[in-house]
């Protein structure tokens, strides 16, 4: 096993960018259960279960963003060892003069190359590489699943669900309770919207083993390679052939020995 890295970017767009999705995250796990969920779970309209969800998934979200945003995405070292059987698969950057493997990219924001990468994402301050695309697949997944359930219990708390009762013991909350929910409704929609399209996006590019700088740059028409399984695929990102574990942000990850039929850097 190889020592885990903790990669920092230091860029202030990046943070900014981050930082909003961090606020977005915090508005919706304070005031949607303080408007929302303990209300009616006080007056019997819902059940714990729809509590313990939320958070779940509230959970899993942020866990995915900062792991996603930390994790190593497949720096190259400065001196890498090439092993001889594979010296036919690298080539030079460059940019850097540095030897890499195929299928590798230098990252300008970053200023090194990523193995396997697929963008830089301002949104996590980081490069979605070899290593940390399967936390990025998740985030996108949970986010996804969090405005869903969010916008879900904004709709249900004036259209289907039993008036409350008793007054929210919170002054603020009480009396704010129209605007924070109209708030919390807009900002789901419009990152349900933009993560729906991404998360399409990402798992199009694993089906057909094609990353998005190649997308756009159209260099994979040129490499002949056998077409994988979309199992394999799927495995080799998630670095696991245990389907369970892909929704799992709260592990490692470990490369999967490929042989070279389906080796990712041909």
């Amino acid at each position: 096993m190889g020592r885990r890295r903790i990669h920092i970017v230091i860029d202030p767009q990046g943070w900014c960018c981050m930082g909003l999705i961090i606020f977005v995250w915090l508005y919706n796990t304070i005031f949607i259960p303080k408007v929302i969920l303990f209300p009616h779970y006080e007056e019997g309209h819902i059940s714990v279960v729809a509590i313990l969800c939320y958070y779940f998934c509230s959970l899993f979200c942020i866990a995915s963003l900062l792991r996603a945003s930390v994790a190593d995405p497949g720096k190259l070292p400065e001196n890498p060892m090439i092993p001889i059987t594979e010296r036919e698969f690298w080539e030079l950057c460059n940019k850097c003069n540095m030897m890499r493997p195929k299928r590798s990219h230098h990252c300008s924001r970053c200023g090194h190359c990523v193995r396997r990468m697929d963008h830089h994402c301002p949104w996590i301050n980081n490069c979605v590489g070899e290593d940390n695309h399967w936390l990025f697949l998740q985030l996108c997944f949970y986010t996804q699943i969090l405005s869903s359930y969010t916008l879900i219990l904004d709709f249900c708390h004036y259209y289907y669900f039993l008036p409350l009762k008793k007054e929210n013991g919170d002054v603020f909350v009480f009396r704010h309770e129209l605007a924070l929910l109209r708030i919390s409704a807009f900002m789901g929609v419009i990152i349900l919207g933009g993560i729906s399209g991404l998360f399409y996006t990402q798992l199009m590019g694993i089906f057909t083993d094609t990353t998005s700088i190649e997308k756009m740059s159209n260099c994979c028409e040129d490499i002949p390679r056998p077409r994988k399984p979309w199992q394999q695929t799927f495995s080799e990102v998630f670095g696991t052939h245990w389907k369970i574990l892909w929704f799992i942000p709260f592990r490692q990850r470990q490369p999967l020995r490929v042989s070279y039929h389906f080796a990712n850097h041909v």
